[in-house]
């Protein structure tokens, strides 16, 4: 049903539109009496149960942040079977991102391209909102991932972090700081180790007994994510994601001069599995066993998922293939999970 919808009503409206159109049926999903209904039709098998960062996960299955930017969907992704949801990214400034259209649909490639920019009601609006979710008996695991505000300046970006840290790390079950998205300016450079380690040595400060993760970008040279994770093992990181989106446009099958004329953005789905996976593999060789790994990128079936897992993925998060596969997806992937476990 969901595959008919997209082909003649989603695939032809601006992307963006689409997604502000799901959010309140999404939200609609985590109010009563949907909330229990659906919940009991989406629930994950007892046997995906994960420890992870202190703390249980229903599945090891979650949404990664840029679905629910705002915090404003996280009750109903729980009840559509989701283990956890990372909101945001979210910034101590709240800003409107970039112009629009920002966000483009590669089909045939069952990818995204998007230069979102960070579009936010900023980390204090975020924090309210998660602050009522965890008060929920039953709830997904909440993450909130934060990133710079555009008016900030690169130098003055740990400060800016920090802010954001006060506010939201307080209400959140962990935390990422974003220094990996391509649609902010000089963003990325942070990454380098001599500037990221100070900017985590104050939020790792700032978050307290928050679980503090790093996410990274999967265009890094295999050296530099070593270095990465290393860093974040010694300064005492409860993790690190692989990946963000890639500035990659390699592999596509659509028309060159199409990609070309949607601009510039980060690469998102099925195109980027292949380095999403090569950079788990290298992340998971020099880090302990213990260290938590969150691998995000390419993940659509729940073969890719379990393929994560093998590869050493402590949790695995997904995004873009909850447009191409709709609000099932969750349950699909938790069920495909078990039934693969069971021919082991």
């Amino acid at each position: 049903m969901y595959a008919f919808i997209f082909r003649t009503v989603f695939a032809h409206m601006d992307p963006e539109r689409a997604h502000h159109l799901v959010i309140p049926v999404i939200r609609a999903f985590g109010i009563w009496p949907l909330r229990p209904i659906m919940r009991a039709l989406t629930a994950p098998d007892p046997s995906l149960r994960t420890r992870a960062l202190g703390l249980d996960f229903d599945s090891p299955f979650g949404v990664a942040a840029g679905f629910d930017k705002n915090a404003v969907m996280s009750e109903g992704l729980y009840a559509l079977g989701f283990g956890h949801v990372e909101v945001g990214t979210v910034t101590a400034v709240p800003q409107e991102g970039n112009p629009r259209p920002r966000l483009f649909r590669l089909i045939a490639d069952r990818g995204l391209i998007n230069r979102m920019g960070f579009n936010n009601a900023g980390a204090a609006a975020a924090a309210q909102r998660l602050g009522r979710s965890r008060r929920r008996p039953r709830r997904a695991v909440l993450g909130a991932n934060i990133g710079k505000s555009r008016v900030v300046d690169v130098e003055h970006a740990t400060a800016d972090y920090v802010t954001s840290t006060k506010l939201v790390a307080p209400v959140a079950d962990y935390l990422v700081v974003n220094v990996s998205s391509p649609n902010t300016p000089g963003l990325r450079g942070l990454q380098a180790v001599e500037t990221l380690r100070p900017l985590l040595e104050a939020v790792r400060d700032a978050a307290g007994t928050t679980p503090l993760l790093v996410k990274i970008a999967p265009d890094l040279p295999d050296e530099e994510v070593e270095a990465v994770a290393r860093l974040a093992v010694d300064l005492g990181l409860a993790g690190l994601v692989a990946t963000n989106t890639t500035i990659s446009r390699e592999g596509l099958t659509a028309d060159a001069s199409a990609v070309a004329a949607m601009g510039a953005g980060g690469l998102s789905g099925a195109p980027l599995r292949g380095r999403a996976l090569d950079v788990l593999r290298v992340v998971r060789a020099v880090v302990p066993d213990e260290f938590c790994v969150i691998a995000a990128g390419g993940v659509e079936s729940a073969a890719d998922v379990q393929e994560r897992l093998d590869a050493g993925a402590t949790l695995v998060q997904g995004y873009t293939g909850f447009i191409y596969r709709g609000p099932l997806w969750a349950r699909q992937i938790n069920r495909g999970l078990v039934a693969a476990r069971r021919t082991r």
